[in-house]
């Protein structure tokens, strides 16, 4: 399938859209396990993924963006690859998945692109909402999950995960403007968004997971 093909068939899509986001440390693996659960015991079917990657030439170029390198990335050429992988997965998984009644979950999606290299890298938010538009079509998520929480807590809790990639080394400024982003963009659209604290106790993440979840139902 091509991406024009997948942008055709927005319209069709029958599955909802769910994404997750978040800086680092939010514990968006541990609540994704949770959502599968919750749609598990509904009965819904669905699929789960991730960005970038998703199918393995996407995961090529994640890899390609997550690892460190001797020469640095210039962010425009960050950019185009994300959205290059963001089409390859939209052709291949999520368009498919929609297209035929499978609610897809993705651990990020363009709203990350928005605030990783929008605002963390400075590009603008201008230039991520042409590609969105090149790519997408006018395919946007159901509902997105942002897990918020302080950006020193979560540097904290990234921290104690091991070695940390090209990304999560980035600086606690950086962090604040994706951060804020992220706020932002759930400000300007509440209808998409629900903004959860993550720094509250898993019990409590999850209740206001689910809750959006069954409002979604």
């Amino acid at each position: 399938m091509t991406v024009k093909s997948a942008m055709i068939e927005t319209s069709q899509k029958t599955g909802n859209f769910i994404t997750l986001e978040g800086g680092e440390g939010v514990g968006k693996t541990t609540n994704m396990g949770f959502i599968r659960d919750w749609l598990s015991e509904r009965g819904i079917p669905f699929v789960t993924t991730r960005e970038p990657g998703g199918t393995p030439v996407a995961e090529k170029i994640r890899h390609l963006l997550l690892e460190h390198h001797e020469e640095d990335i210039d962010g425009t050429a960050e950019l185009l690859l994300i959205f290059a992988a963001r089409a390859q997965h939209l052709a291949r998984v999520i368009m498919p998945a929609l297209a035929r009644g499978t609610w897809v979950i993705c651990d990020r999606f363009t709203d990350a692109t928005y605030a990783y290299q929008g605002a963390g890298r400075g590009l603008g938010l201008e230039k991520v909402a042409q590609l969105e538009s090149l790519v997408q079509g006018v395919l946007r998520p159901d509902l997105t999950l942002i897990l918020d929480v302080d950006t020193g807590l979560g540097l904290s809790r990234a921290s104690q995960r091991g070695q940390l990639d090209r990304f999560e080394s980035e600086t606690h400024a950086f962090f604040d403007r994706v951060r804020q982003t992220y706020l932002q963009l759930a400000r300007e659209n509440p209808q998409r968004y629900r903004v959860v604290d993550a720094g509250q106790s898993l019990v409590s993440v999850q209740r206001d997971i689910s809750a959006a979840l069954t409002e979604l139902l």
